[in-house]
């Protein structure tokens, strides 16, 4: 038999034990309004949410899609009600989250979009529009004037396709009517998010006028640190969940038990009692956004480069090998640990406690999945890193195999000679580089460390960085990846 589709109708008639919303979903008003509304935010920050409408109703959340449709046709027919499901050793365990009220199409709902974000209901803004969505340089974290879409937010500042513009167009909306602005609130993992946010709507907001990006200087803009792995969800997902909650779900959301949320408190115009939830409120998030950095995400991109050209598809995988767990062990305690200032926080327990998340079987995190975008992630997750202890004439093998494979996997070419999918911006420069430097080492390396874009100036000049990342390439080429991980570890 056919079963429903989730919706506020089929609540009633879900599998016995399934948690759902407790509280009268009719009550709940929206007082955030949440851009990029991707798998990641309804695995964090709406989770948080629905923790506490049951106490205060206004702040349920309304989501924009800025470039596809796909999450609003999903959850759209299921009245903004979804499932997520943890994931551990033990099995797996729904929930059905009620915190979104409705999902809108920007490119097609961008008007009615704008005024929801220009009422005074509307409190907080927040993000996950990746590092894309910036619209910035990644390597100094300023505005790029010259972005297309950039362009055409200061040419049609009534009709923008950023999130930027969104921004301030927004906020500009507001100052007109003399309402006070919401919090800008980013979740997505940038280095200061909050600040870099900041600085690249202020300046968008002062190409319009002086005076605008005055107001907008005034704006806040906390900063966060997000922590939890989200899977892309499957047809298999699908079916499970089905049967487990008895009803259709076009799109749940698959996670780990883990999660943490670090949030400078600084929202002028209110917020939720987010503590009440587990996040950590505090004054100054970047201690803990370079630790998240650095050793989660620096592992994670590591392991997703050396992982898949090694054959492994997910990460569990990749930890079910001694030599890849004996390189993060010593990439996290020896080469990056020592770069972190934490007093309060040990260290080598956030340590085990990665690799133990890592080596869940039952989460499948595609190591495809993390490759995406790393030229816009090897800055912050790797780069910095190596900077420091370059500064600090301290070696940075483990690193270094980590950037080499980046560059062996962005040739697009696997070592049996298949062809790798790479996604990324600069995709299309990258197998030109590749094709070119043919099958010298340092060639690829020459060609791939000048995209200053990613790499900046001073690492091109950096001999200990050249001769420690060419001759880890040097190593993928004639031996392969699984034996260049194993000659690093010993």
């Amino acid at each position: 038999m056919t079963k429903p589709r989730l919706s506020r109708n089929s609540l009633a008639t879900l599998a016995a034990g399934i948690t759902a919303p407790a509280y009268d979903r009719g009550a709940v008003s929206a007082g955030i309004v949440h851009l990029g509304i991707g798998a990641f935010h309804r695995a964090h920050m709406a989770v948080y949410v629905d923790d506490l409408l049951a106490d205060d109703p206004s702040w349920g959340i309304v989501g924009a899609s800025l470039r596809r449709p796909d999450t609003k046709e999903a959850l759209e027919p299921q009245d903004g009600l979804y499932t997520i499901a943890v994931r551990d050793a033990a099995g797996t365990h729904p929930r059905v989250i009620g915190s979104i009220l409705s999902v809108m199409d920007a490119n097609s709902q961008r008007e009615d979009l704008l005024a929801l974000m220009a009422d005074p209901a509307i409190r907080i803004v927040s993000l996950t529009v990746t590092e894309k969505g910036y619209c910035h340089d990644p390597a100094n974290g300023e505005l790029d004037e010259k972005h297309p879409d950039i362009v055409h937010d200061l040419a049609h500042p009534g009709a923008p396709k950023s999130a930027p513009g969104m921004l301030v167009e927004a906020l500009a909306r507001r100052k007109a009517a003399g309402i006070a602005p919401f919090a800008v609130m980013s979740c997505d993992n940038l280095p200061n998010n909050g600040q870099t946010a900041k600085r690249i709507v202020t300046r968008l907001a002062a190409l319009r006028s002086p005076e605008l990006g005055q107001w907008v200087g005034n704006v806040a803009f906390p900063s966060t640190m997000v922590d939890r792995i989200v899977p892309s969800t499957t047809d298999a997902d699908r079916a499970e969940i089905a049967g487990l909650i008895g009803a259709e779900d076009a799109w749940p959301i698959m996670t780990e038990p883990f999660t943490q949320w670090v949030i400078e408190d600084h929202f002028p115009s209110g917020r939720p009692a987010f503590e009440k939830a587990g996040a950590q409120m505090v004054k100054d998030v970047e201690p803990f956004e370079h630790m998240k950095l650095r050793m989660l995400n620096g592992s994670h991109s590591t392991m997703a480069y050396a992982g898949y050209l090694g054959g492994y598809d997910y990460i569990a995988e990749v930890m079910g090998d001694g030599a890849y767990v004996k390189l993060i062990h010593g990439l996290m305690t020896e080469e990056v640990m020592p770069t972190l200032d934490m007093p309060g926080v040990e260290l080598g327990a956030y340590r085990d406690q990665l690799l133990e998340r890592f080596r869940n079987p039952a989460l499948k995190h595609r190591t495809w999945q993390i490759a995406m975008d790393g030229s816009q992630k090897l800055p912050q997750r790797l780069l910095g890193t190596i900077r420091d202890r370059l500064k600090a004439g301290q070696g940075i093998e483990r690193l270094a195999l980590g950037v080499a494979a980046w560059m062996r996997y962005v040739t697009g070419v696997a070592e049996d000679g298949g062809e790798i999918d790479v996604r990324d911006p600069h995709a299309l420069k990258m197998h030109a580089i590749a094709a070119d430097a043919g099958d010298d080492p340092g060639a690829l390396f020459d060609g791939l460390v000048a995209l200053t874009e990613v790499f900046g100036t001073d690492l091109a000049e950096n001999g200990a960085f050249r001769a420690s990342v060419v001759n880890h390439l040097e190593n993928l080429f004639d031996l392969g990846v699984r034996a260049s991980v194993a000659k690093v570890v010993g």
